[in-house]
């Protein structure tokens, strides 16, 4: 079905949810998911209630009739705020500061007063019966080819329990999630097309990458808010691939001019499918379930807070990429200091080279050669070659302790269990007896190339004599 996105007046906006890594919003427990057997659990029916403006918001109501019970698993990780018997504490700093950094980077005006509000939610999912949310800044924009799209809001507010187990008359949450700082932000209904809201999505993702936020699925949700000419809004939830948005745009948009043609479009939350299909969620909630915390005084952001994070902006992501492109590196190893999140360690290491490609090499590229050829998991190489320890092997190598070629061999003898101060001490090999060996190999197996007589000559003399001075010794017979 081919669509004019313009001639069906199709307006969309994103919503995007970002957790950060600090400790949780509105107390010092860590933000941590755990895995083990709770500590505890408590049964909690929650109520909707009237908002500030006296009405019960359809969203609220609607969940309340379901007359679930809810189930809530906690840890020594988690506290009374957490369980709603103690008041908030004052909002995490370092969170605030974040969010203002992400605000700043997407040319937004900050807000110097702002009221922390409570958000009616009653699906178990808050043990409250609502979510602390602020405003943190108003009014920016992010540009593309397809033009501006303003950005309405950047706020900060607290996760919500992750849900364990849901079944029709009860549901079980657990509390290690709830209360982690989520950075949302909303743009304006400025987008054209599916293509332009991913590009918008992939955009604000770089921004959002390069502050210091929580990695992996679940740690970030996009939501999709559109409408066709005659249709009524509806947000999409539940994007945890971004390659899925287009097609669920493209789907939606084909439903909803079925709709609009019978005159049924109606204003709902839809959860997106894996085949870019949605299924219906609730009703689209409304300005009524949102009141004042009375817990917690006015959010003042002063002039000089906003002028110290704006001297600590971050560089983007695609910027840093493109830098580390100049450099030299490969897009393979790029990729793997993103995704694995050790930008600041190989910088740190490349200090110690001054050599990008090698700094790559020994973080990335041995460490999975050792862990392929000794059948061990990457992740137990890494963690026995970590930071500490790949400095002082670089160290050793940068007064010429060790070579180039010998670094290796010393990484596999670290993981083997060796001392690294043992592991960098190679015992000094007469060259004569390394030419002698090189003579009688040409002989014996001639018409091999280079890259073969120096796998013999390494095996031999077991990394004793560093691969330049062997190459010039094979050089030397192979003329």
């Amino acid at each position: 079905m081919e669509i004019n996105h313009s001639e069906l007046g199709f307006k969309s906006g994103l919503e995007i949810h970002q957790q950060l890594d600090t400790k949780k919003l509105f107390c010092n427990c860590p933000s941590v998911l755990r895995q083990d057997t709770p500590d505890f659990v408590i049964e909690r029916k929650l109520h909707a209630v009237a908002g500030e403006s006296g009405k019960v918001d359809v969203a609220a109501e609607y969940q309340s009739k379901l007359g679930k019970k809810f189930y809530y698993q906690g840890y020594d990780s988690t506290c009374l705020v957490e369980l709603d018997e103690e008041p908030p504490h004052q909002i995490n700093p370092e969170a605030l500061d974040i969010s203002l950094q992400i605000a700043i980077l997407l040319n937004c005006r900050i807000l110097p007063i702002t009221q922390i509000m409570r958000k009616t939610v009653i699906d178990g999912s808050n043990t409250s019966g609502f979510q602390r949310t602020v405003l943190i800044a108003v009014d920016g924009y992010v540009e593309t080819t397809a033009g501006r799209v303003g950005i309405e809001s950047v706020g900060l507010e607290e996760d919500a329990a992750r849900i364990i187990e849901r079944e029709k008359e009860k549901e079980v949450y657990r509390l290690d999630r709830l209360g982690i700082p989520l950075v949302e932000i909303t743009t304006s209904p400025d987008i054209k097309n599916p293509e332009q809201a991913k590009e918008v999505a992939l955009h604000l993702g770089d921004i959002l990458r390069s502050c210091k936020v929580k990695r992996g699925i679940g740690t970030i949700r996009q939501d999709v808010n559109l409408s066709i000419k005659g249709g009524k809004r509806i947000e999409m939830k539940g994007f945890q691939d971004i390659r899925n948005l287009e097609v669920a745009i493209e789907k939606e948009v084909v439903r909803q001019i079925e709709l609009v043609g019978k005159g049924k479009s109606v204003n709902e939350v839809r959860n997106v499918l894996p085949d870019g299909s949605s299924e219906f969620l609730r009703p689209m909630p409304g300005a009524a379930r949102m009141y004042p915390e009375t817990d917690l005084p006015l959010l003042r952001i002063s002039r000089e807070r906003t002028n110290e994070v704006k001297k600590n902006l971050p560089k983007l992501k695609s910027v840093i990429e493109e830098e580390l492109r100049k450099e030299g590196l490969s897009e393979e190893i790029i990729k793997a200091i993103f995704k694995k999140g050790r930008l600041e360690e190989f910088r740190e290491l490349q200090a110690i080279t001054k050599n990008p490609s090698l700094t790559g090499k020994v973080l990335f590229v041995l460490p999975k050669e050792i862990a392929s050829h000794e059948g061990k998991k990457i992740e137990d190489v890494e963690k026995r070659l970590n930071k500490e320890v790949l400095a002082f092997v670089l160290e050793n190598y940068v007064k010429k302790k060790i070579s180039e070629s010998q670094i290796k061999q010393v990484l596999e003898r670290i993981v083997s269990g060796e001392e690294i101060e043992n592991a960098v001490k190679f015992e000094s090999i007469d060259l004569d007896k390394v030419e002698e060996f090189v003579m009688k190999s040409i002989k014996e197996k001639p018409g091999l190339n280079e890259n073969a007589y120096m796998g013999l000559v390494m095996k031999e003399f077991k990394g004793k004599v560093s691969g330049k001075e062997a190459i010039e010794i094979i050089k030397k017979y192979l003329k």
